[in-house]
C-alpha cells in the first residue's frame, strides 16, 4: 500500500535557465562595453576631427579669384597690363518661365546660335537652377541691350569677373607674355592652382607668376547634399550666393576677399618699344636697345609679334590656333632672345678686343688684303667681301673695323686660336646666358675644339676625322661664320661693353632687380682703339667710306659695326652674280643683315642691336633702322630723377666672306 505522505520528485521545466541568463547578461554587458568604447573613441579621441569633417560637409567653399598684379612701365603713369571687369551673360532655366523663348530672344540680341544654347539648356535639365553660360565677355553694347530688355528676360543675369587687359595691344607682347590654362604637369607641381586656372605661359607673366597671381579669397555657404551653390555678382562685381543648382536657398557663413597680385614695375620705354616695332613693320627681325651703363632693357622688339589679349578674350580661338601653329614665321617666339643667328662681321668687334688685350696685335699692326686669304696646303681661298675690287690693301685694326676687312680678321683669328676666341666671346656675353629675367632664353654657341669633338662624336661616331678642329674652322669663326650663333640681345650686351668702358652688364626688365655690372675687364687703351674704328665705320665720308655710314647722326658720336651673315652656303646661290641681281635671290637664301651701335656723348649711353632676316646687307637694311632708334630715343627721352649717373657695381665674377 502506498504511502500518500511521501514527497513526489518532479523534473525542473527550465533546467539551466539561470546559467543562460547569466551568459546573456555577460554578452549584453560586453556588447554595451564595446559600443561605449567605440562611442568614446569616436567622440572623445576623434571627436574634433569628425566635427570638422561634418562642418566641411555642411559648408561649400567657393574660390574668389584674385586679380593679377598690374604691370607698369618706366613710371606709374604707364600701365602696360591691368584687369578689367569682364561680363558674362548667364541664364537660369527654372527662373525663365519659357527657357526656349528666352534662348531664342537672347540669340537674336547677342548674335549667337540659338540651337546650341537650347541644347546646353536641355543638357542641364536635371539641375534647373544651374546657370547656363549664354555668352562670355560681352561688349558694352550687348550688355546694354540685355539690360534694356531685362523686364522681358527673367532668369537672365550678368556675372562680372576680373580679366587681364593689355593696354598697348601687340606692343611689347613678347616681353609681357600671355595667360593660358594651367597644364597637367604644371598642376602637379603647384599647390596654389586648380584645373582651369589661368597662369603665365611666357614673358614676364610667366617669370613673375608667383608675384602677379595674388591670393584667392573664398565664399563659404551652408549647403544641402548633392547641391552646388550658384554664384552671382552685384553691379559692382561682388559675388554672392542665394541658392544651389536645385533651387534650395543657402546662407552665407563667411567670406574672405581675394588679395590682388603685387604690381610689377619694369624699365621698358614703351614709346621706344612702339617705335622699334613700327620700324620692323613688313620685316622679319629684331631690335634691342639697352642702357649700356646699367643693362636696363629700354626696348626689345621682335617681328612678327602677337597681341597677348588674344589669349584671354572670348571668341579668339581661331587667332590663338593660327599663332600657335605658325611654324614658319614663329610669331610666338621673340627673335631678340629666343632665336640665334650667325653674327657675321659684328663678331669682329669682340675679335679686335681679344687680339688687342692678348697682345697679338696693336694699333699699328697691319695685314695686306688683296681680296683673298689662303691657308698653307689648302687650295680653296677664303674671300674678302671686297675681292671683286682688289681688296682693302694694307689695313690696321682701326681700318679693318671701319671697312670690315675679312682678310685682316682671318689673320687675327689664327693668331688668337679658337680657345681664346671662345674665352673672350664668353667674357663679352656671346654664346652664354645673359641672365635676363625672361624665360626660355636661347644660349647660342661659339665653337671650340672641345665642343666640336663632343658634338661630332655623337653625329659621326665612326668617323674620327670629323672630330678634329682644322685651321679652316678658325678662319670661318673669325668673321662670325661657321659654328657660331648668338642672339641679338647678346650682340647688344657685347656692344655695351665697348660703350661703358669695358664692363659686362646683365640685362633686366624688373626695376626692383636693379643693375648688375662687372668691374672693367678691358683696358682703356683697347677701348679707345676699338671706339676709333667703330666711329670711323659710321663717320667716314670720303672713299673708301665706312660700312656703317647710314647710321651717322650729325652732332652725335655714334659707334657702329655692320654685319652680313650667310643663312646658307654660297653654293646655294652661286648662280646669282652681281649686285644688280641680288633681289633675284630667293628670300630664304638671302643673307641676314645685322648692325650694332652705341652712343658715347649722350646720357644714358645707348647700346643697339638690329637684325633683319634675309635683309642682304647690314649697311643698307639694318644701319638705317639703328639710326632711327637712336634719334627717337634721344629726341623723346626725359631725364629721370632716379637715373644714376654711374651704375652701382656688382662684381660678376659657314664659310665664305662676311660683308659689312
Amino acid at each position: 500500500m502506498c504511502d500518500m505522505t511521501a514527497p513526489i520528485s518532479r523534473k525542473k521545466r527550465y533546467e539551466g535557465f539561470e546559467r543562460r541568463i547569466v551568459l546573456l547578461g555577460m554578452v549584453l554587458v560586453a556588447a554595451f562595453g564595446v559600443l561605449l568604447a567605440r562611442l568614446w573613441h569616436m567622440q572623445v579621441i576623434h571627436g574634433p576631427a569628425y566635427a570638422r569633417e561634418a562642418e566641411e560637409n555642411r559648408l561649400y567653399v567657393e574660390r574668389l579669384r584674385s586679380p593679377r598684379g598690374i604691370i607698369y612701365g618706366r613710371n606709374d603713369g604707364i600701365v602696360l597690363a591691368d584687369n578689367r571687369a569682364a561680363c558674362d551673360i548667364v541664364l537660369v532655366p527654372k527662373e525663365c518661365g519659357d527657357p526656349g523663348a528666352a534662348a531664342r530672344r537672347l540669340a537674336e540680341i547677342l548674335r549667337i546660335d540659338a540651337e546650341d544654347l537650347l541644347k546646353r539648356i536641355k543638357d542641364n535639365g536635371r539641375k534647373p537652377y544651374q546657370q547656363v553660360i549664354v555668352k562670355q565677355d560681352v561688349s558694352k553694347t550687348d550688355l546694354i541691350r540685355v539690360e534694356e530688355l531685362s523686364y522681358a528676360l527673367p532668369g537672365v543675369y550678368t556675372i562680372v569677373r576680373p580679366q587681364r587687359r593689355y593696354l598697348y595691344g601687340k606692343t611689347g607682347g613678347h616681353l609681357l607674355g600671355y595667360l593660358a590654362e594651367i597644364g597637367p604637369e604644371e598642376l602637379k607641381q603647384s599647390t596654389e592652382n586648380v584645373m582651369g586656372d589661368l597662369v603665365g605661359w611666357a614673358g614676364l607673366e610667366m617669370i613673375y607668376q608667383s608675384q602677379l597671381r595674388g591670393r584667392d579669397g573664398q565664399l563659404c555657404v551652408s549647403r544641402y547634399a548633392q547641391g552646388t551653390p550658384q554664384i552671382r555678382t552685384d553691379a559692382h562685381g561682388t559675388p554672392y550666393v542665394v541658392a544651389d543648382d536645385l533651387g534650395r536657398k543657402l546662407e552665407t557663413d563667411y567670406r574672405e576677399d581675394p588679395i590682388p597680385g603685387k604690381p610689377l614695375r619694369i624699365v621698358l620705354d614703351i614709346g621706344l618699344q612702339r617705335e622699334a616695332e613700327r620700324l620692323l613693320e613688313g620685316e622679319v627681325g629684331a631690335i634691342v636697345a639697352l642702357n649700356a651703363e646699367s643693362g636696363e632693357v629700354l626696348a626689345m622688339a621682335s617681328a612678327p609679334g602677337y597681341d597677348p589679349s588674344v589669349f584671354v578674350t572670348a571668341g579668339q580661338a581661331r587667332q590663338r590656333i593660327a599663332l600657335l601653329s605658325d611654324r614658319k614665321q614663329k610669331p610666338m617666339r621673340s627673335r631678340c632672345f629666343q632665336e640665334v643667328y650667325p653674327p657675321g662681321s659684328t663678331f669682329k668687334v669682340m675679335l679686335a678686343v681679344a687680339a688687342l688685350e692678348e697682345g697679338e696685335i696693336d694699333r699699328n699692326t697691319t695685314f695686306s688684303c688683296g681680296g683673298f686669304f689662303r691657308l698653307p696646303g689648302v687650295s680653296r681661298p677664303w674671300r674678302c667681301w671686297m675681292h671683286d675690287r682688289g681688296g682693302h690693301g694694307s689695313v690696321n685694326v682701326v681700318d679693318a673695323l671701319a671697312y670690315s676687312c675679312d682678310v685682316f680678321f682671318y689673320n687675327v683669328g689664327l693668331k688668337l686660336g679658337p680657345e681664346r676666341i671662345n674665352l673672350w666671346a664668353a667674357r663679352m656675353g656671346l654664346g652664354v646666358p645673359s641672365g635676363i629675367d625672361l624665360p626660355s632664353e636661347a644660349v647660342g654657341i661659339v665653337d671650340s675644339p672641345e665642343a666640336k669633338r663632343k658634338r661630332f662624336q655623337k653625329l659621326h661616331p665612326k668617323e674620327p676625322s670629323e672630330w678634329k678642329w682644322y685651321p679652316g674652322n678658325t678662319v670661318n669663326l673669325s668673321i662670325g661664320q661657321g659654328a657660331v650663333a648668338v642672339t641679338p640681345l647678346q650682340n647688344a650686351i657685347m656692344m655695351a661693353c665697348i660703350v661703358n668702358g669695358g664692363r659686362l652688364v646683365r640685362p633686366y626688365l624688373n626695376r626692383d632687380r636693379g643693375p648688375s655690372v662687372s668691374e672693367p675687364f678691358i683696358s682703356e687703351r683697347t677701348i679707345a682703339i676699338v671706339e676709333e674704328g667703330m666711329r670711323k665705320c659710321v663717320e667716314k665720308d670720303v672713299p673708301p667710306s665706312g660700312t656703317g655710314k647710314e647710321a651717322r647722326i650729325p652732332g652725335m658720336i655714334v659707334l657702329g659695326k655692320t654685319g652680313t651673315a650667310q643663312a646658307v652656303g654660297t653654293q646655294h646661290y652661286a648662280q646669282y652674280k652681281g649686285k644688280a641681281r641680288e633681289k633675284d635671290i630667293p628670300y630664304e637664301l638671302r643673307d641676314h643683315a645685322l648692325f650694332v651701335a652705341g652712343v658715347l656723348d649722350r646720357s644714358p649711353r645707348l647700346s643697339v642691336s638690329v637684325i633683319i632676316e634675309h635683309g642682304l646687307h647690314g649697311s643698307s637694311a639694318a644701319a638705317p633702322i639703328a639710326r632711327k632708334v637712336i634719334e627717337y630715343f634721344y629726341a623723346h627721352h626725359v631725364p629721370e630723377a632716379d637715373d644714376p649717373e654711374e651704375p652701382s657695381l656688382d662684381v660678376a665674377g659657314t664659310e665664305g666672306p662676311s660683308r659689312g
